[in-house]
């Protein structure tokens, strides 16, 4: 893989750069220009990495650069959280994927990588934006060419990135207004300018002897790889037995002669100290005893009763084959129990659990596709910060899958008024994006920093601010207030239906004030109020 570097050397220092990622990501959270608690980018990136390192973690020692690459690609993009996840995921796709070629890593194959980094990731991008991530990424890239150009060293290319990569951060504010309105960098730029600093520092010893990183993700015990029995019927015992033992003593031919006497599908693997031992016996206390009084512990055990296993398989599948299976599914995202109950009285099959506090990985609606019992799925992202995560899931799917690119649970509702469990998913796909393409949000929140609202206006942290359709035009002290300066801006005069929605912090005595004085001051809106119980958020709503 390297000459200089082994290719334990580069995980390690991916794992390395990925945990200070992780360590800075609230530094690099504070730069989101929006003041609201959100996902953040920092957070996202640090999420998507950590998919990364856990997928290294499990490879076997001395797996090829064919396996690495392969681990941090579908880790990356498995684990991508948010735009900035997502984003990120492409650019180390690129990364692996310029240097499959490359024999040892020096200026010329770092100059590679990075040059298909940059088409990968602007690729994913359909409207690419300058003083962002990608910008930063073009930059570091240029510098990577440069430094083949001059015939750097591999350290000096490496250090050649690293400071155009930082450099260009700096520059963000002059491409980006909203960035230099806010007196702050891009913040998704300057995570990837820490992670690439990390990970150059890990790799060449600027930050002293490298350990092993790794260490954290990886289990005490040695990994070992047993059949998994999960047909029970014909097994003359009941029980299916695991541990694992310690001892550097335990005499191993006369434990392999003891287990058969006990039961069958008996294997006993590893080496002094540590087995894993699997037996299926009906007398799981005695294989325990007779390790305990042959100088071992015995620790990780687990006694499974296969016959009610069996029984509860059995009817599992009876069940699932009973289900009726739908031609077309929904999954959706939300946060708050109500906010879950009411989309599933709407038809929806799935909800994932995620919002503004969380979002949800690709791997995580993925799943929760492939859980739907239908031919075809689509899925209601109902925040933008989820949306390339979505299309990224639906794209991998193995079942025709669509986004309808929801930014609100509140859009969510109007686009479920338009589905038709019977009709084609291009079909569904066209009427519910029309269903809600006149729904307004607006939600009310309290500022986690300090900041200015789309009038210029200060903003300080703790204030409840009203954001409309993602402007902020209502600060003050008080959510009820918000509210009713939130209807005015988003002319709920002219709207027939207000829907409304409690957050988990708003009490029902609070609640119900508010919902009477809309109706005082707005006597032709009808108002369907529920409670969403979302997290952060005490009032979220749209009109139509």
């Amino acid at each position: 893989m390297s000459e200089s570097y082994s290719g334990n050397d580069l995980i390690n220092a991916i794992a390395a750069a990925a945990k200070v990622l992780d360590e800075r990501k609230d530094e690099i959270n504070r730069l989101n220009v929006f003041p609201v608690p959100d996902g953040d980018t920092g957070t996202n990136m640090s999420l998507t990495l950590a998919s990364v390192v856990e997928n290294l973690a499990a490879l076997p020692i001395g797996a090829d650069g064919a396996a690495v690459r392969k681990a941090i690609t579908t880790g990356a993009l498995m684990g991508a959280r948010g735009n900035s996840g997502v984003i990120t995921s492409q650019i180390l796709r690129g990364l692996c994927e310029g240097s499959a070629k490359a024999e040892r890593l020096d200026a010329a194959s770092i100059d590679a990588a990075f040059a298909r980094s940059v088409e990968v990731a602007f690729q994913a991008v359909r409207k690419p934006v300058e003083g962002t991530i990608l910008t930063v990424l073009k930059d570091a890239a240029g510098a990577a060419k440069h430094a083949r150009k001059k015939k750097f060293t591999c350290e000096e290319a490496l250090d050649a990135v690293v400071e155009e990569a930082f450099a260009s951060v700096q520059r963000t504010p002059e491409l980006l207004p909203v960035l230099k309105e806010n007196g702050v960098v891009d913040a998704g730029g300057f995570g990837l300018a820490i992670f690439f600093d990390a990970f150059v520092a890990a790799l060449t010893g600027r930050a002293g002897k490298l350990g092993d990183e790794l260490a954290f993700a990886r289990s005490l015990e040695p990994k070992v790889e047993i059949e998994q029995i999960n047909d029970w019927e014909g097994s003359a015992y009941r029980y299916c037995t695991e541990f694992l033992v310690h001892s550097e003593t335990v005499d191993v031919d006369a434990a392999k002669d003891f287990l058969p006497a006990m039961g069958d599908c008996d294997l006993m693997v590893g080496m002094h100290p540590n087995f894993k031992v699997h037996v299926h016996t009906n007398r799981p206390d005695q294989v325990l005893a007779w390790f305990l009084t042959h100088d071992a512990q015995v620790s990780e055990v687990h006694i499974h009763n296969m016959q009610l296993q069996s029984a509860a398989r059995t009817d599992k599948l009876e069940a699932e084959q009973a289900a009726e299976r739908k031609p077309l599914g929904v999954v959706a995202v939300a946060a708050g129990a109500g906010n879950a109950q009411i989309l599933a009285s709407l038809g929806v099959d799935e909800v994932v659990s995620g919002g503004q506090t969380m979002n949800p990985s690709t791997k995580d609606l993925l799943d929760a596709v492939n859980r739907v019992n239908a031919d075809a799925v689509i899925i209601l992202p109902n925040n933008k910060n989820i949306v390339m995560a979505a299309q990224s899931a639906a794209s991998l799917s193995e079942k025709p899958c669509a986004v309808v690119p929801t930014t609100s649970v509140p859009e969510a509702f109007s686009a479920l008024f338009g589905y038709d469990a019977e009709a084609g998913l291009d079909a569904n796909v066209e009427a519910m994006t029309e269903a809600y393409a006149d729904v307004r949000t607006g939600e009310v929140t309290h500022a986690i920093k300090d900041s200015k609202d789309a009038h210029d206006n200060p903003i300080k942290e703790g204030d409840v601010i009203g954001i409309a359709d993602g402007s902020i035009e209502a600060v003050g002290s008080a959510v009820d207030e918000a509210v009713m300066r939130l209807l005015e801006v988003m002319e709920a005069d002219d709207a027939d239906t207000l829907t409304i929605l409690a957050g988990e912090d708003m009490d029902d005595a609070s609640f119900d004030a508010l919902v009477a004085r809309i109706e005082d001051a707005y006597d032709e809106l009808e108002v369907d109020a529920h409670r969403g119980e979302q997290p952060l958020y005490p009032i979220v709503m749209s009109v139509e």
